[in-house]
């Protein structure tokens, strides 16, 4: 199983963070500054795989890979291979980079949310469900499309948005017909009143 995705800068600051088991918010950062202070003093010709028994109990491991300014780190347990998973890692930058067209660390802070579906489209309760990235570009775009870009959005009222911030289509549906009803009312009111004059 994995444990967690997380991506640092060369800094030492987290850009995201994706805990599968439940992580106290002190042990999350105990385990992002061990995992960093690892890798700052690691050699760049040695392995990119460690042993993360001090951090998580035993049979951890964790797998980064460097990517410009960042470090892409899993944490996964003995049922998981590391190459496989170090092939997931590149799954995950290649979407990354077709979703944002060359990502950069600034794609990653300012589009959190959007990183944040990409890697669960990949991983799901720590678990892989996807390693085709254009399978993962599709889904994300369709996600995109109907969240984000609908222009239904500025005539739901603020409760609606945010209680209700995965609108299956069919209520969608539902919700878009009462909208233009309620349009094409206050429309035909707005009109015969003006004919009158």
């Amino acid at each position: 199983m994995i444990r967690g995705v997380i991506i640092i800068n060369d800094q030492g600051k987290p850009r995201l963070i994706k805990f599968y088991d439940y992580q106290p918010i002190e042990k999350q950062h105990d385990i992002i500054r061990n995992i960093y202070t690892v890798l700052c003093n690691r050699a760049e010709n040695v392995s990119n795989f460690v042993q993360a028994d001090s951090t998580f109990g035993p049979d951890t491991r964790l797998v980064y890979k460097t990517f410009a300014t960042l470090y892409f780190i899993v944490i996964f347990d003995e049922s998981e291979n590391e190459l496989a998973i170090l092939d997931l890692m590149q799954v995950f930058v290649e979407t990354l980079d077709k979703c944002f067209s060359n990502v950069c660390e600034l794609d990653i802070v300012f589009n959190f949310s959007k990183v944040h579906t990409i890697l669960n489209e990949i991983i799901l309760g720590g678990q892989v469900v996807e390693m085709s990235s254009a399978e993962v570009v599709k889904a994300v775009d369709e996600i995109s499309w109907s969240h984000f870009s609908f222009p239904l959005f500025p005539f739901l009222s603020h409760t609606q948005t945010h209680t209700n911030t995965r609108l299956t289509d069919s209520r969608l549906h539902v919700l878009c017909r009462q909208e233009k009803n309620k349009f094409s009312h206050s429309s035909s009111n707005a009109t015969s009143g003006w004919q009158r004059r």
